[in-house]
C-alpha cells in the first residue's frame, strides 16, 4: 500500500488542509499532475479546477481550486491557492458568475495578450463547471 505524505492547501483567507494523504491530482497549468510520497522536487502554477485528495482511509476529498502554486517534493506538497473551496461548498451560481465576468474580460479586452489570457481563464471555468455537472 502506498505511504502517506503531508499535505497542506492553504488559501488566503485561511488553512484548509494540513494533513496526511496517500495522493494528490493537481490541476496544474501544464496539465494534471499527481503526487505520491517520494515525488520528485517539483514546481508548478495551477490552473482553476478540480484539486482532489485521497486520503489513509481511502476517502477522497475534492477542492475546487483557482491560480496559486504547487510545490512537491518526497515528504511533502504544498498547494497556495488563490482561491479554494471544498466542491461540496461550492455553489454553481458562484462559478456561473465567474464564467460571466471572465466573458467581459474578453469583451473589454484592450490587446491580444490580455484577450488571450481571458479566453484561458474563460475556457478553463468552463471545464470546472462541466467537471462539477458531471459528478
Amino acid at each position: 500500500m502506498a505511504e502517506a505524505f503531508h499535505f497542506e492547501l492553504v488559501a488566503p483567507e485561511r488553512l484548509l488542509v494540513s494533513d496526511e494523504a496517500i495522493e494528490v491530482v493537481v490541476p496544474g497549468t501544464e496539465g494534471q499532475f499527481g503526487v505520491m510520497k517520494g515525488h520528485a522536487p517539483l514546481m508548478s502554477t495551477i490552473r482553476p479546477g478540480i484539486l482532489k485528495v485521497r486520503r489513509p482511509n481511502g476517502n477522497v476529498d475534492e477542492y475546487f481550486v483557482r491560480g496559486g502554486f504547487a510545490e512537491a517534493g518526497a515528504e511533502a506538497l504544498t498547494v497556495l491557492a488563490e482561491q479554494a473551496i471544498p466542491v461540496q461548498d461550492l455553489n454553481a451560481e458562484e462559478i456561473r458568475s465567474q464564467i460571466q465576468d471572465a466573458e467581459e474580460d474578453v469583451k473589454d479586452a484592450k490587446n491580444d495578450e490580455a484577450k488571450q489570457a481571458a479566453e484561458t481563464l474563460l475556457s478553463q471555468l468552463r471545464e470546472v463547471e462541466a467537471a462539477l455537472k458531471a459528478s
